[in-house]
């Protein structure tokens, strides 16, 4: 399926600014449609059965959209093209709509926290019927390959963002295996363990949102150049002919794939500065043609 979609969608390079937004809106759109897909699937049996933990589960897919919501807008935002105010593009708007996944799973997480300790301080009898059963194994089917989905996109591009989503796609699998567990052991044995089994996946959630997290707000406050780019680019610009050495090299990261650096290049006192300008240039193109970064 995911073959199928990147054929169809997808008309650009992955690694060329259009291929990455293109792959950012697929993401979102189909996170879009299959949150609410599975919101009013879920939403009818709840009511249908009376069942407040499917409803519940009904409305946690109802804020999943929201966040597909939030990928879809941070990757159309980070798509447009440099401006007067942001002269190096706006490309970490996708590090925001990570950021903004990674809050919401950690929102779910306290949230889930809260209602897993009343559960343990007031047990309540979970309602278990055939027509429940089955729309949460259908839900875990359906989370389960927007997770792989997900990790596959942003495998593809690199992208934190998609990484984030697939998180939390996981985390949705795990939590409603556990409504779906413990609905089956306390009807078949009685044992209040809805809380407790709730009480480890919010512990679980919390622990992947705080990851997330991590991943995003790192190069939002400036995370410095991986050691093995920084290798590459030296290495090259000393075996280019004419160079003595370089000094001061510095990378700056606006977001995926606008990453511009600065260096300064020690050549000949003798050499024609007009030679000397023309051999730079040509360093610069090749660096951008070979590590995709301005120099």
């Amino acid at each position: 399926m995911t073959n199928v979609l990147l054929r169809f969608f997808i008309k650009h390079p992955a690694d060329s600014p259009q291929g990455r937004a293109a792959i950012g809106s697929l993401s979102g759109t189909v996170g879009i449609c299959c949150n609410l897909f599975l919101f009013a699937l879920k939403l009818m049996v709840g009511i249908l059965s009376g069942s407040v933990s499917i409803t519940a589960d009904a409305l946690n897919n109802l804020s999943d959209a929201s966040g597909s919501v939030v990928t879809l807008i941070g990757f159309r935002v980070a798509d447009k093209p440099a401006d007067s105010h942001h002269p190096y593009g706006h490309a970490r708007a996708e590090y925001l709509s990570g950021l903004a996944v990674a809050v919401l799973i950690l929102f779910i997480g306290l949230e889930l926290v809260k209602s897993s300790l009343e559960k343990i301080l007031h047990p309540t009898v979970l309602t278990f019927s055939p027509a429940l059963a089955a729309v949460l194994a259908a839900s875990v089917l359906v989370k389960l390959w927007m997770c792989l989905f997900n990790t596959r996109l942003g495998a593809l591009i690199g992208s934190s963002a998609l990484l984030a989503t697939a998180a939390d796609s996981r985390n949705d699998c795990v939590a409603t295996s556990a409504v779906l567990l413990s609905a089956l052991i306390e009807s078949g044995t009685g044992l209040p363990v809805d809380g407790w089994m709730g009480l480890a996946v919010a512990a679980f959630i919390l622990y992947s949102g705080w990851n997330a997290a991590k991943e995003t707000v790192s190069p939002l406050l400036g995370e410095g150049a991986d050691s093995s780019l920084r290798e590459d680019i030296l290495d090259y610009i000393r075996s280019y002919p004419k160079v003595l050495g370089c000094h001061d090299l510095m990378v700056h990261d606006y977001g995926p794939g606008r990453r511009y650096a600065s260096v300064h290049v020690e050549m000949d006192y003798r050499e024609d500065p007009v030679e000397c300008h023309d051999w730079i240039d040509d360093m610069e193109r090749e660096c951008l043609r070979s590590h995709n970064v301005h120099l």
